[in-house]
């Protein structure tokens, strides 16, 4: 028996290793708030707690988002398990999406909230994760699989 959409399968397995790792060494090795600055005033590793969603959103009542996020890693097994073969493209869109989805969610489910370490200080942008990375890499490799689409694939018929 072949696994079918092999490629989601894998870039999900491996982005979620990859986040939940990062997390971990982070959690072992920093200090809550704790900044390591690896290009001072531009990019730091610094801890801290997100109780919510993307930009701490929500982080006052968002209990609600692990079950968000085991709702679409379902929905994104499911699709890949039961739907059609994919195109490379699509897979690896939602395998990064996928191992975002999680890769959060576990920290929710375990934690109540999720590690995040990344810390990007020249644009002042909130700090963030692999899984977040993950998520927004995916969503650019679904736009080039929209564009890349042959309108007369089998996927798509034609219009009569």
């Amino acid at each position: 028996m072949t696994l079918k959409n092999r490629l989601f399968w894998t870039v999900a397995l491996i982005g979620f290793g990859f986040d939940h790792l990062t997390k971990l060494w982070v959690v072992a090795n920093f200090a809550l708030q704790e900044s390591w600055p690896l290009i001072p005033g531009v990019f730091h590793f610094t801890y801290v707690r997100n109780y919510g969603a993307a930009f701490s959103l929500f982080s006052d009542n968002g209990q609600w988002l692990r079950w968000l996020s085991l709702a679409v890693s379902l929905g994104l097994m499911a699709l890949a398990w039961f739907g059609p073969q994919m195109d490379r493209w699509e897979q690896a869109g939602y395998g990064f999406i996928l191992s975002g989805a999680i890769g959060n969610g576990v920290d929710r489910f375990v934690a109540g909230y999720v590690v995040d370490f990344l810390d990007f200080r020249l644009i002042r942008f909130p700090v963030f994760n692999l899984a977040d990375v993950f998520i927004n890499v995916g969503i650019v490799c679904l736009l080039i699989a929209t564009f890349r689409q042959n309108p007369n694939s089998e996927r798509h018929p034609p219009q009569s």
